[in-house]
């Protein structure tokens, strides 16, 4: 299965104002794990940023003046995540950009959704913890993803960490390492934690055995545990 993770930072928040995409960010999932593929581009919006969006992103109308148009990147983009599902957190937001971009181009893209499923992490988390913070920085510090380097929002970054988080949030992942230390893949993030897979060829793991003296500590353990209960919450047949 092939997942693409994918984030946009764009001049304001509201696409119905007219407002453009400025930075495009993607990392790639094969059958769930990092492929070290991604895709990144910065995109001229051929408009002002306001400055609450450039307060997040740090993105300057300056730094994006010789930047290629979407026009320009837009196959490359279209060829990278199509037949892809995408993982998007607050996808509505960045799909709702993406259509509006490729809708001016007038040039036969149609949809994101004629491309592309999508997976919304937001829409995930809000399900899997409801009434609680679900911002990708707060599920960064729930799952204990670090997102130390995140002071300013950024789209290839923070499409790796969300890769991080969608991977824990829907489990088969059990370590954690650093981008670019016992592997060769290029994430495109430098410090960044990426999840891996445990190596099976990995040695097994040593099982330390309880000693008498142990398991006989563990029994009178539970026996006074017991007593203090008045029944024994490991022998169902014994609960009244």
């Amino acid at each position: 299965m092939r997942e693409v993770v994918l984030d946009t930072e764009t001049t304001g928040i509201e696409v119905r104002e007219g407002h453009r995409i400025i930075e495009i960010g993607c990392v790639e999932l094969i059958d769930r794990r990092l492929t070290g593929r991604h895709f990144h581009v910065y995109v001229n919006p051929q408009r002002d940023i306001e400055e609450g969006a450039f307060a997040v992103h740090g993105i300057s109308s300056e730094f994006l003046a010789d930047k290629q148009l979407f026009a320009d990147v837009v196959d490359d983009f279209m060829d990278f995540v199509s037949g892809a599902r995408l993982v998007i957190h607050n996808a509505a937001f960045d799909i709702g950009f993406l259509d509006a971009e490729l809708g001016r181009l007038n040039a036969g893209h149609g949809l994101m959704a004629d491309h592309c499923s999508v997976v919304d992490t937001l829409l995930m988390a809000r399900a899997k913890h409801p009434g609680q913070r679900n911002s990708l920085d707060a599920l960064c510090k729930r799952y204990g993803v670090d997102n130390s380097q995140r002071d300013l929002h950024g789209a290839l970054l923070d499409a790796e960490i969300l890769a991080d988080v969608y991977l824990i949030m829907t489990g088969g992942q059990t370590a954690l390492t650093l981008a670019g230390q016992g592997s060769d893949q290029d994430t495109g993030a430098d410090g960044i934690s990426v999840i891996r897979r445990l190596d099976p060829a990995r040695p097994r793991l040593k099982v330390v055995q309880a000693s008498p003296v142990e398991l006989e500590a563990h029994a009178e353990r539970l026996a006074a545990i017991e007593k203090a209960a008045g029944f024994s919450a490991w022998n169902a047949a014994s609960v009244d």
